[in-house]
This record gives structure tokens, C-alpha cells and sequence, in this order.
């Protein structure tokens, strides 16, 4: 017996990283899998990793900024699956620049995909969640969203917005049985952060005390917990996955 048994979790960015570990992680746990990615060929890789766990999945190209890509991409999800238990919004990205030298393009980017997707894909779903009377919403954050960063102040508003977005829905939403909750991660080992100047991670590594960084599997495994029953009394609440950089 898994602790995702019976149910269908959907999760944006799962092409790669965090989003990817996160399905197969649910997999794992006995969870059907809707793979969503504006990479085609990535959100399908994944797919097909979850199928090879024993568990049905479908990839599904979506820009998550779009309203009306998604609300397609769900629909199609439910047409095929009969029910969504689980929403992981994941999909994410970054614009990184000083104030002062930042594009609107670049500001509202960032926004469009960070808080405006976690939007759009809540819309979307919220309505058939409260018809189940149940679900699981987990918003994936940063700590950036709370303590800032230099060159990301796109990225800290988003994040930020999404903490925020997070605790006033799960106000909304808790009456019907719908758990609302973030995770914050700090320092993950994904193809973003392994981009950085070497300079940069390694400052980074002095700041966080458990003296290492972590891994996609670390925020898989949190996230696993607030999709199952073992969270079923906790929502509104952010669990930041950093190591010990924010306390």
C-alpha cells in the first residue's frame, strides 16, 4: 500500500528537476501522474518514467500563463483520469537582474509564470475540488519569497506573492476539505542552480548549516507528505526545505 493510492496528482514543470522528482516520487507511492510542461518531449520523458512505476500518466504541453491553455490541459486531464486529487504547482522561472537595469519584459515575465500560473491552475481545478469535498494543493515557493536576494527582486515578488496567495486560499478553501499549503526550497541541485558561478555556490554553501545542498528528492519527499493523509490537519503553512539557511 502506497500513500498515494487511488489518487491523481497533477504537476506542472514536471519535465525536469524538482517537478520530475516530485511525479516520480508520487508514482512511487501509488499515485496516477498528469505531466504538465511547456516541453513537450520533456513532460513526456516523464510520462513515461511514471508508466514504468506500474502507474498511468499522460504529458500534456501547457503554458501555464494561459488561461486558456490550461483550463484545456485539465480538461483533457479529467476527461482521461475521472478526478484530480493532487495539484503541485511547480512550474517556475527566473529573469535575474539588478533593479535598477530590469526590463518590464523581464519583470513581468517572471510574474506571469511564478504567481499568475499558480493562479490560473488553481482556477481551474478549485471548482471540481470542492465538488470531491477533498484535494491537495501544494504551491512550490522559495525562500528568496521570504528573505530576498540580490538581482531577484522579480523573483522575490513572485515567490513572495505565491507565500501569500498560498494562505489566503487555504482560508478559502478549508471549509470544503481542501488542504492549501508551500514549500520553500533553498539551495537545490537542478539544472537552474547548477548554472551559477562557482563563486556564487560556494558562498552559498557557507550559509547553510547543515553543509550541503539539496537535492530534488529532499522537496519530493516534503511534498509527498502534504499530498497524503499525513498532513490531512495542516494547510496555510510554508515548509521551507533549505538546510537550516532560514531560520
Amino acid at each position: 500500500m502506497g500513500l498515494l493510492d487511488s489518487k491523481v496528482a497533477l504537476v506542472t514543470g514536471a519535465g525536469r528537476g524538482i517537478g520530475k522528482e516530485i511525479s516520480l516520487t508520487f508514482a512511487k507511492e501509488g499515485a496516477d501522474v498528469v505531466c504538465l510542461d511547456l516541453d513537450p518531449e520533456s513532460a513526456s520523458s516523464t510520462a513515461r518514467e511514471v508508466e514504468e512505476l506500474g502507474r498511468r500518466s499522460m504529458s500534456l504541453k501547457c503554458d501555464v500563463s494561459n488561461l486558456s491553455e490550461v483550463e484545456g490541459a485539465f480538461k483533457s486531464a479529467l476527461d482521461k483520469f475521472g478526478r484530480i486529487d493532487i495539484l503541485v504547482n511547480n512550474a517556475g522561472i527566473t529573469r535575474d537582474n539588478l533593479l535598477l537595469k530590469m526590463s518590464q519584459e523581464e519583470w513581468d515575465l517572471v510574474l506571469k509564470v511564478n504567481l499568475k500560473g499558480a493562479f490560473n491552475c488553481c482556477k481551474a481545478i478549485i471548482k471540481h475540488m470542492m465538488k470531491q469535498r477533498s484535494g491537495k494543493i501544494i504551491n512550490i515557493a522559495s525562500i528568496i519569497g521570504l528573505i530576498g536576494n540580490v538581482g531577484q527582486t522579480n523573483y522575490a515578488a513572485s515567490k513572495g506573492g505565491l507565500i501569500a496567495f498560498t494562505k489566503a486560499l487555504a482560508k478559502e478553501l478549508a471549509t470544503r476539505n481542501i488542504n492549501v499549503n508551500a514549500i520553500a526550497p533553498g539551495f537545490i541541485r537542478t539544472a537552474m542552480t547548477e548554472a551559477l558561478p562557482e563563486e556564487i555556490r560556494e558562498q552559498m554553501l557557507k550559509n547553510i548549516p547543515l553543509g550541503r545542498f539539496g537535492e530534488p528528492s529532499d522537496v519530493a519527499n516534503v511534498a509527498l507528505f502534504l499530498a497524503s493523509p499525513l498532513s490531512d490537519y495542516i494547510t496555510g503553512q510554508v515548509l521551507v526545505v533549505d538546510g537550516g539557511m532560514v531560520m
